[in-house]
């Protein structure tokens, strides 16, 4: 179940007598938290709160299977519901307090934990609202086993609500919404400076919003960087955009911003040679314009949104694929001195620069 999913059914009062939150994403989580709090306080339910790394998986059964002398619902909030899990694999011969140990997982649980779990979600306490919280790791990564496993270990629960990180086109759609719900009106170009910036985490893109709102005038791509301290990396995406334009005085002026800015001169390449791969990759496809290397890149499988696209079609159409070979052995070129001993990296790169746009 999505978190949009969830807040429908907490919008029209049906709630799941059991759920599980599960994933890192915070901004949903906390969405999702809110609508619940708000129907209790509108039910007059005071929320309880139950940690499993301190209460074991029975006790707070068997909590949930009491019924109340002062009210006939409740709403009970079960954290870190990773810890009741068993140990797994060599973490089970890993002491509680090391490192490689799986995280969160106390190994307290017991072989008939979960059979009462299954048996309390069969025939569930009426009024009674219990809300596990897996909320420890990704779906993705290093995560996805332990993630995995925290979902078999909680399989009795049906009702399991996700929270996954945002997709790039997911977190600009949100920036809208947030925007115009706190009157913040930025430039195209500027929203989505702040969702690269921020690197599409919507909880971080709506505490800057919550700033922004304060400011009392549209906000431009170049006012940006002044309001928005993490949003500097978008003096980045100039440097590469003016690069790719063969632009050099717009590039050498751009670097010396980042340089005064204290800015890391190597991501700069890095992003460069993002941008150069593509764009080759355009020349040998045959792509013609933004909306068909958009949909290429799609389709196989590589986030390509509006901007990014214009800007990869920037840059195949001001460069020939010799051009673009020559410009990514230039890039690996700067990135080898970069790492030689004690470089001075803005002259590095002020060369690389030159000789790109010669």
């Amino acid at each position: 179940m999505s978190p949009a999913q969830f807040l429908a059914r907490v919008k029209k009062n049906e709630l799941p007598p059991a759920c599980l939150f599960i994933g890192l994403e915070a901004y949903n989580r906390r969405r999702c938290t809110a609508a619940l709090l708000a129907w209790a306080k509108a039910a007059g339910i005071d929320p309880e709160w139950h940690d499993a790394g301190q209460m074991p998986l029975a006790a707070i059964v068997d909590d949930a299977r009491s019924m109340s002398l002062f009210a006939s619902e409740r709403l009970v909030f079960v954290r870190n519901a990773e810890a009741a899990m068993p140990r797994a694999g060599k973490a089970a011969a890993a002491s509680p307090d090391d490192d490689e140990s799986d995280e969160g997982a106390s190994g307290s649980a017991t072989p008939g934990d979960v059979g009462l779990l299954e048996a309390y979600v069969k025939s569930p306490t009426p009024g009674v609202m219990l809300v596990f919280e897996a909320t420890r790791w990704d779906f993705e990564g290093d995560d996805k086993a332990k993630c995995d496993r925290a979902r078999k270990y909680y399989a009795a629960i049906p009702d399991v609500i996700e929270f996954r990180r945002f997709t790039v086109d997911e977190a600009r759609g949100e920036l809208d919404r947030i925007a115009k719900a706190k009157n913040v009106r930025l430039d195209p170009a500027a929203a989505e400076a702040l969702v690269e910036a921020l690197a599409a985490d919507v909880g971080r893109i709506s505490v800057e919003l919550e700033k922004l709102s304060l400011y009392g005038k549209p906000i431009t791509a170049d006012e940006l960087p002044l309001l928005v301290p993490d949003a500097r990396q978008s003096t980045i995406f100039s440097l590469v955009a003016a690069l790719g334009r063969r632009d050099r005085a717009a590039a050498l002026s751009t670097l010396d911003a980042l340089v005064r800015e204290g800015e890391y001169l190597p991501l700069a390449l890095t992003f460069l040679a993002g941008q150069f791969r593509m764009a080759l990759v355009a020349k040998e496809a045959n792509l013609r314009g933004a909306m068909g290397v958009q949909g290429h890149f799609q389709k196989a499988g590589v986030p390509m949104w509006g901007s990014r696209a214009e800007q990869v079609w920037q840059t195949a159409s001001k460069f020939s694929k010799e051009q673009l070979e020559r410009g990514l052995k230039l890039i690996f070129e700067a990135d080898r001195d970069l790492r030689s001993a004690r470089p001075d990296d803005r002259v590095i790169v002020e060369n690389f620069v030159v000789r790109l746009c010669g």
